[in-house]
């Protein structure tokens, strides 16, 4: 089947996501394949939408971010239409680096970067919860970062047989 994720495949992704800026024939070298093979392998990862793109990890501390934080939020009404129209809104706020639709006791968990505590006072109180819809939001301060997001686990992949899609 087309869309079963490989052993080799395993490889590759393993190896961009520790470093995007291999060249096909470092990366060829690393995961034991000649060019040609590597290089379908990765434009077929990328075509079926396993691969969406490659970045460059900033420091946020570095480029002026001191505060890290999460906020859980609920919004008054549970129509799909509602919870679209907030979405919408906070795809377009820059201090959200990342949304999530919740199970739980919460609709929404944002993801929120802010360069001091004012600014980030700011942008709640002025931004965030002046959104039209939400009911109650609760930030949870991050004091230290243990272990930040650093790639998936790919010890998974190919299990299923699909990737997803």
């Amino acid at each position: 089947m087309e869309d079963e994720i490989e052993p080799a495949d395993v490889r590759i992704l393993k190896a961009l996501q520790e470093d995007g800026r291999l060249t096909n024939q470092a990366l060829a070298e690393t995961v034991g394949l000649s060019t040609s093979p590597s290089w379908r392998r990765v434009r077929h990862l990328e075509e079926t939408g396993v691969i969406q793109g490659y970045r460059a990890i900033l420091d946020r501390r570095a480029i002026g971010l001191g505060v890290l934080a999460f906020i859980r939020v609920k919004i008054d009404s549970h129509s799909a239409a509602e919870a679209e129209a907030f979405a919408d809104e906070v795809i377009g706020l820059d201090e959200v680096v990342a949304c999530y639709s919740i199970a739980g006791d919460a609709d929404f968990l944002l993801q929120v970067v802010s360069p001091d505590l004012d600014a980030y006072a700011d942008f709640a109180m002025s931004t965030l919860r002046r959104l039209p819809r939400i009911k109650e939001m609760q930030t949870t301060f991050v004091l230290k970062e243990i272990k930040g997001f650093d790639g998936f686990p790919l010890k998974f992949a190919g299990k299923s047989g699909r990737h997803g899609r």
